[in-house]
């Protein structure tokens, strides 16, 4: 690896930001936004089908072979993909596909698909690739179609890749997920969340605040807050904090929930909420109600009683302060 990227790196496009030194996932979605922001709001979105599993060996060493000549290097690296690539929990010997998680294959991804960079320079389109996600901006609907025929067909023909024409699309940025973001359909094209990406993390939260009876709350919250900072270091890139709003809100009832669901008995509701200090009417309408956990847990009086302020004094990360502090930090670094 140490061997082959300064060989490689510096010939790949300025388009190509995934497993690069120096490059990140924020760059090329700020990059899609630019052109975005510039009138191509069309995207031609390209899945390739099982891309590591589908490298062919002899198209990739031959450009491997274009910049390195010494054959003990070449021979090392076909060793390499020959290792073979695991099917279901079985290590097969394989003609194509490279090794998924081998150092290497992020990079021997770069050199194959850096053919349809060059390619997509010389029809100077506007692009974008991580990876094998590689998202082409153009300005028409007609125009996305005959690109991605085009593409499609430079790809199985010339790189022996498999498109997979359910998954790929000519759409609006707004409608299609890239790197786990989308964008707003207003003319600055703001970048938000993707809501795959929000549905995937409500399912990690409700698993983490699922907890059996015998978690403490206290060992809900420091698992929560582990996930939420790394989960907030990336997704800070959005700029639309109304999101993060409704999805702090949204974590705290979902503690409530945690909470009510272990009230079991009038009596215990009762000492509960007269502990959280609430007035003797709320105290009594709550303890009785007849409404299921989760909409109790959303009732004004569970708000008052167990509010921002009570869950900040827990130790609960409030997503949308992190991410005014993430967004400091980046302005004055």
């Amino acid at each position: 690896l140490q061997v082959l990227t300064p060989i490689f790196d510096p010939t790949f496009s300025p388009h190509s930001y995934g497993f690069r030194p120096k490059r990140r996932g924020h760059d090329a979605v700020r990059k899609a936004q630019e052109y975005i922001r510039e009138g191509y709001r069309y995207v031609v979105d390209i899945d390739l089908e099982k891309f590591f599993d589908r490298v062919n060996h002899d198209i990739l060493m031959s450009r491997v072979a274009r910049k390195v000549k010494d054959k003990r290097v070449l021979k090392l690296i076909r060793a390499y993909l020959k290792a073979g690539i695991m099917a279901e929990g079985i290590r097969v010997r394989s003609e194509e596909g490279t090794p998924q998680g081998g150092p290497l294959s992020p990079l021997l991804a770069n050199i194959l698909l850096d053919d349809l960079d060059k390619e997509l320079e010389r029809r100077q389109l506007r692009f974008v690739r991580y990876a094998d996600d590689c998202n082409i901006y153009v300005k028409t609907r007609r125009a996305g179609e005959r690109v991605k025929r085009s593409i499609t067909k430079y790809l199985e023909k010339k790189l022996k890749l498999k498109v997979n024409e359910a998954k790929s699309a000519v759409d609006r940025p707004w409608k299609r997920k890239f790197l786990g973001f989308s964008f707003t359909f207003h003319k600055e094209a703001r970048i938000r969340i993707a809501p795959k990406s929000l549905k995937r993390v409500k399912d990690k939260i409700r698993s983490l605040t699922q907890g059996n009876h015998l978690t403490s709350m206290e060992t809900i919250i420091e698992d929560l807050n582990r996930y939420l900072m790394g989960w907030m270091g990336y997704y800070a890139l959005m700029e639309t904090p109304s999101t993060l709003k409704a999805l702090d809100e949204w974590i705290r009832r979902r503690l409530r929930l945690v909470l009510w669901s272990r009230w079991k008995r009038v009596r215990t509701r009762y000492r509960m909420l007269r502990a959280l200090g609430l007035p003797e009417r709320d105290v009594h309408k709550l303890a009785n109600t007849r409404k299921g956990a989760w909409r109790t847990s959303k009732t004004p009086q569970m708000h008052k009683a167990l509010g921002i302020a009570y869950w900040k004094s827990q130790g609960l990360m409030s997503l949308t302060e992190r991410y005014f502090e993430i967004r400091q930090g980046w302005r004055t670094a």
